[in-house]
């Protein structure tokens, strides 16, 4: 065999081994891309889920952002830039805001829910802002206002989960309970959820509201934690009672709202912050029996 023929031989198979090693490598480089936009993907669109939320799986766990136990967290708009101060609606005046901190019990760490996340049209909510449309600083303490669905709860997630343009229409809770108990996250806490259009929130710092659309009404939302309870199929009408919740629902409830460090006293209804005169939800709520849960779950740390 000649020489040259060796050459060619020697050549090819080098071509061959440079094109394997090349489609080893892009290989390599596509894998790695797809494992950061994946993980991209779940930072930016990730739902919430609880600490202690059992049999959740490795890549669950990476996808999850957990519900904090300390507080349901305010987090400022980035823009504009400024030093944040306690406000309420009668013209801006500072006013000194209580901390308060729980530890979450046993009878906490036995209960163990069921989840789902079906996360809201990203149009259905937005974030918290740092001022109000006038520039005016605002940092309100967290309140949980309690809402249900008036219908199904696979109706109100499809109602979350469909686009709306008109800022009117756009609607959202951060969680909602469904009749067994098992717990539907839908807005992260740190998002801003549409849960109540024009209302005002009315507790020991007075009346407090944000307006954050020039085009709508004041509203609590800016420093709402909204969480609703799904209407059992009897009370899906128009009367002002009905039949009440479950207490799979009473108990799931109260040991979402056990992660949070939300005084009693900011935890309200759609009923007694809505200004419209529209709103009696959650109709049929025994708030006797939810504290008792609520107290059963978490206890203050002095």
């Amino acid at each position: 065999m000649s020489f040259s023929i060796w050459i060619k031989r020697l050549l090819l198979i080098s071509l061959m081994l440079i094109t394997t090693v090349i489609i080893l490598i892009g290989g390599r480089v596509q894998l790695q891309t797809n494992k950061q936009i994946t993980s991209d993907l779940s930072s930016e669109s990730a739902a919430w889920s609880p600490v202690n939320v059992p049999q959740q799986s490795t890549e669950q766990k990476e996808k999850l952002q957990s519900f904090s136990k300390s507080s349901v967290k305010i987090t400022p708009s980035p823009k504009p830039k400024v030093q944040l101060e306690s406000t309420n609606s009668q013209g801006g005046k500072s006013t000194s805001i209580p901390q308060y901190s729980f530890q979450t019990t046993q009878a906490f760490k036995e209960y163990r829910p069921g989840y789902e996340i079906a996360l809201a049209h990203p149009n259905n909510y937005g974030d918290r802002y740092s001022t109000d449309i006038n520039g005016v600083s605002v940092n309100n303490q967290a309140i949980i206002v309690l809402h249900e669905t008036s219908g199904s709860a696979s109706s109100a997630i499809n109602t979350f989960q469909a686009p709306h343009e008109d800022d009117s229409r756009q609607v959202s809770y951060h969680a909602l309970v469904k009749l067994d108990g098992t717990i539907v996250y839908i807005v992260p806490p740190e998002k801003r959820a549409f849960g109540a259009a024009n209302s005002v929130f009315d507790g020991p710092n007075g009346s407090e509201t944000v307006q954050t659309n020039s085009n709508l009404a004041p509203s609590v939302n800016n420093f709402a934690y909204h969480v609703s309870l799904e209407t059992p199929p009897e009370g899906r009408n128009e009367q002002p009672t009905h039949i009440g919740y479950t207490d799979a629902q009473y108990y799931s409830l109260a040991w979402l709202i056990a992660q949070s460090s939300v005084p009693d006293e900011r935890i309200t209804t759609h009923k007694a912050v809505d200004r419209s005169g529209q709103k009696n939800d959650p109709r049929s709520f025994d708030f006797d029996k939810f504290f008792r849960l609520l107290h059963s779950f978490r206890q203050p740390i002095s």
